[in-house]
């Protein structure tokens, strides 16, 4: 038996919806046919844009999306993707399998695309082959309200008005492809290029460091005692890869047991990352001004057999469903900190949402994790405390169960559970603590599945999709809910 305590009295702080963020990259077929098609498509589209991609997206709440990279963004020059598009230059995507850019999806695309997903945009600005002028000019271009260079060409564009943008990066992973620096030297370029991404008008730009590649204590350090008071966020990048990464990550679907569990322990590794990264935080920090932003994260296995190695395609399973509710439920848990996270990517790359062929678009359980967590954006993280079982194999033991809840605007309280053994069912004892309802109402949505690699298919869309929950019984206060194997439960409890 699994215990927890949820104490719906105490609130820990805000669940920042921006923790479900999302990350579009010119990938692969992330933006061309994944997001962009083209207004002469077949496919039905809004100036271009997917309108089965977008529905689906706005239906998750998506509340920011980072773009165009990714490594991608240090190789970007912004200028090129602007104006008529038949104009526009064309490109070799050096990083993502040598094809060509052809920039027909640039700056005006893509906020056109955020305000119709109603979410904020979070640019990230090159600066590995990028100059201070270039990046000052994109904020200039896309926030400036008056007369100047590029505010005029922005009207002569057909935007009149400047666009709001919030969330700005000042570089990408430059400890590797965005210019494979010392943390010392990043830290004096991110001091002055930041100078010029500047406030025009009532825009507040939030600026974003680039921050340390998985357990990079020292990247940390480095930079929050050399710039800490002028950065708005500190990025965070870190992939859960069964494998290893040069020599062979893993396959989506072909794995066995043990592949499993320690996808679960890569994943749980999260924990161990943002706590000691924002002990460094805290030192020169103890008020939590600057935000955590984890921008990169997910499953990253081998790409499908006989898809280019450099488009990161990979299909997503009931495995990749369980690794989102684990990060989402260790988000929650680190909300004081943790500003915002961006999973990687949102369509047809990496741990995506939707996967699309021509016309036809499915949804992953990466997605249906997305759907099912949606109500926690906002609301208040609530204290729980838990004494849960191990789940093991090999000597090694994890907790089975990893659990968060919170109380929304209306009073409504969710808990999400997640039984990580591909086994094993999890029974477990729900204290309500602090509850003021007379009498407890309970019921819910699972996520699961009866295959370790079970996955949606174009022939077979539904074959792992969200049903009704009815495993939580009410006992005077108290739930008993019992997990079956590999499941993803939310709670309402009202």
């Amino acid at each position: 038996m699994h215990n927890v305590i949820v104490n719906t009295d105490i609130s820990k702080g805000k669940i920042n919806k921006n923790i479900y963020g999302h990350f579009a990259e010119h990938l692969g077929r992330c933006i061309y046919e994944g997001i962009w098609v083209g207004e002469d498509s077949p496919i039905p589209n809004t100036k271009g844009i997917r309108n089965d991609v977008l529905a689906a997206l706005k239906n998750i709440k998506v509340p920011v999306l980072r773009w165009p990279g990714g490594c991608f963004a240090d190789e970007y020059h912004w200028k090129d993707g602007v104006g008529p598009r038949e104009g526009r230059k064309r490109m070799v995507n050096t990083h993502w399998g040598g094809v060509v850019e052809n920039n027909h999806f640039g700056t005006h695309e893509f906020l056109l695309l955020c305000e119709l997903l109603e979410c904020e945009p979070y640019i990230c600005g090159n600066v590995g082959s990028g100059t201070v002028q270039e990046m000052s000019e994109w904020v200039e271009y896309m926030t400036f309200d008056g007369e100047s260079p590029m505010a005029n060409w922005r009207k002569e564009n057909g935007r009149e008005q400047p666009w709001k943008l919030k969330y700005f990066g000042v570089g990408n992973e430059n400890w590797g492809c965005g210019g494979n620096m010392r943390p010392e030297y990043y830290a004096d370029l991110y001091r002055r290029f930041q100078t010029y991404v500047r406030n025009y008008g009532d825009n507040k730009i939030y600026k974003i460091a680039g921050g340390a590649n998985v357990d990079d204590y020292n990247w940390t350090e480095v930079l929050m005692k050399n710039a800490g008071w002028l950065m708005d966020g500190l990025s965070l990048h870190y992939y859960t890869i069964p494998g290893d990464f040069w020599l062979g990550k893993g396959s989506a679907l072909d794995f066995e047991e043990g592949e499993w569990f320690i996808t679960m322990k890569k994943a749980l590794h999260m924990d161990e990352l943002i706590t000691k990264h924002s002990t460094i935080m805290d030192k020169y920090d103890p008020e939590k001004r600057v935000g955590m932003i984890i921008d990169e994260w997910g499953t990253w296995f081998d790409v499908e057999p006989g898809t280019n190695p450099g488009f990161l395609y990979q299909q997503n399973s009931i495995r990749d469903a369980l690794v989102a509710g684990v990060h989402f439920n260790i988000f929650h848990n680190h909300a004081d900190r943790v500003q915002m996270t961006n999973i990687a990517q949102t369509v047809n790359v990496l741990q995506a949402m939707i996967l699309t062929e021509g016309e036809k678009m499915i949804l992953t359980p990466t997605y249906h994790v997305f759907d099912m967590f949606k109500v926690h954006q906002e609301a208040e993280v609530l204290a729980v405390e838990s004494a849960v079982g191990s789940y093991e194999m090999g000597g090694e033991a994890l907790p089975q169960v990893t659990v968060s809840a919170s109380k929304d605007a209306e009073g409504k309280v969710h808990v999400s559970l997640v039984n990580i053994d591909h086994a094993g069912e999890a029974e477990i004892s729900l204290d309500l603590r602090g509850f003021a309802a007379e009498s407890v109402q309970a019921s819910g949505t699972i996520l699961t599945a009866d295959r370790m690699n079970a996955h949606n298919t174009f022939e077979q869309p539904d074959a792992v999709a969200p049903k009704s929950f009815d495993g939580a019984n009410v006992e005077g206060g108290r739930l008993s809910v019992k997990l079956p194997p590999m499941s993803v439960v939310t709670l309402v409890i009202h």
